[in-house]
């Protein structure tokens, strides 16, 4: 009997030795007859009718290098269904890959015992099951990582709401503390010292919700309203000099500079630029923030001189959770490597481009380019 024959007649039998293994691996004893049986029927009769399909010499050759031309609908829907469900009911990643192992070895088994005599069409069904079961195990696979994914996603959503009204009662009650004006001299240092250590964590915080909101699928939202750039930037010039009193941060400010943005997102952009520039320039050499307006557009180019940016960094650079070697071997860095990520995105949400050079003689440059009035995108 040829293996696609076989089975789709004994389909149940199988789909009992797989309700047994799973039955072994769960780690939820108290899971259903239904929810152990998941998705096994659809898998094996899928994979039935994809091998009693016709296929060529070079699909063949292709299908086994991840390249066929199509893949099946139903062992997909299957597959992933299944991926997603063994996720949701507490299976790990190997526990559900052995099913798909045991799966295999199973169906195999039981054929050839049904055997009378080997027969070169045989080798060739044994050969596109195993193609089926491979597509079915890569589908699965993917749904359940996307699931994980998006569960950790979830979870750093609301680690991080949750955070902020903490980190505000702290920055507050620092506030307050500071206001009174009956600290001695190192007792307002160490207030100065949390609220700075305070608004940090808040930036930090602020930067992985924008980076949840990007896995999740949501783009970054804007509210354009009329503002001055050149503004902005002085204010947080002004705070990062606050933080930092011995850094030199200079600002040069030619053209028309209003614009119609969001003045919060421009000032995450202007802090993560600012920050970057002050961590990774030269010590004892200023940097330069010079914003410039001409017809319909205004240009932001922050500048740092020290060590350049490695070639093939550059390529990532705005990509998020990257670090630069340097840091990873200090390890002494509280950046989650997130603030490019967050620049690049409010550029995107307003119609904007940045460009990035970097060289031992001429230091870092990030240029900005924002068009002076930005429309959000439904």
């Amino acid at each position: 009997m040829r293996l696609a024959d076989f089975i789709v007649q004994h389909v149940d039998r199988i789909v009992d030795e797989w309700e047994q293994f799973a039955k072994i691996i769960t780690p939820d004893d108290s899971l259903d007859r239904m929810t152990l049986r998941d998705h096994a029927r659809s898998i094996l009769l899928a994979a039935a009718r994809d091998m009693r399909t016709a296929q060529t010499v070079s699909e063949q050759a292709a299908k086994a290098k991840g390249e066929g031309p199509e893949k099946t609908p139903s062992l997909d829907q299957a597959a992933a269904s299944h991926g997603e469900l063994r996720h949701n009911v507490g299976f790990d990643l190997v526990q559900m890959t052995s099913e798909f192992r045991h799966l295999r070895a199973c169906v195999i088994r039981l054929w050839v015992n049904s055997l009378d005599a080997p027969d070169l069409q045989y080798f060739q069904d044994m050969i596109r099951f195993n193609e089926a079961i491979d597509e079915a195990l890569a589908e699965s696979t993917a749904a359940y990582a996307e699931q994980v994914n998006r569960s950790r996603d979830i979870f750093l959503a609301i680690l991080g709401h949750d955070l902020r009204a903490p980190l505000q009662a702290v920055s507050m009650s620092t506030e307050m503390l500071i206001r009174k004006g009956q600290l001695d001299a190192d007792a307002q240092m160490y207030a100065q010292g949390i609220k700075s250590s305070a608004r940090h964590m808040a930036v930090m915080v602020s930067d992985l919700l924008e980076l949840v909101r990007s896995r999740l699928g949501n783009s970054l939202p804007i509210e354009p309203a009329p503002m001055d750039l050149a503004t902005a930037a002085q204010a947080a010039l002004d705070e990062a000099s606050a933080g930092q009193p011995d850094c030199d941060a200079q600002l040069t400010v030619e053209g028309d500079t209003q614009g119609v943005w969001d003045r919060a997102r421009l000032d995450q952009l202007l802090q993560n630029l600012i920050g970057n520039a002050l961590q990774h320039g030269e010590n004892k050499r200023p940097i330069t923030l010079c914003i410039s307006g001409v017809d319909h557009q205004v240009t932001l180019t922050m500048h740092n001189h020290g060590a350049p940016i490695p070639p093939d960094a550059l390529g990532t650079i705005f990509d998020p959770l990257v670090r630069s070697a340097s840091e990873e071997l200090a390890g002494s860095s509280t950046s989650l490597g997130l603030g490019l990520f967050i620049v690049k995105q409010v550029v995107d949400a307003h119609q904007g481009t940045i460009e990035v050079n970097s060289n031992e003689t001429d230091g870092t440059t990030f240029s900005v380019v924002l068009p002076r009035v930005s429309r959000v995108v439904s």
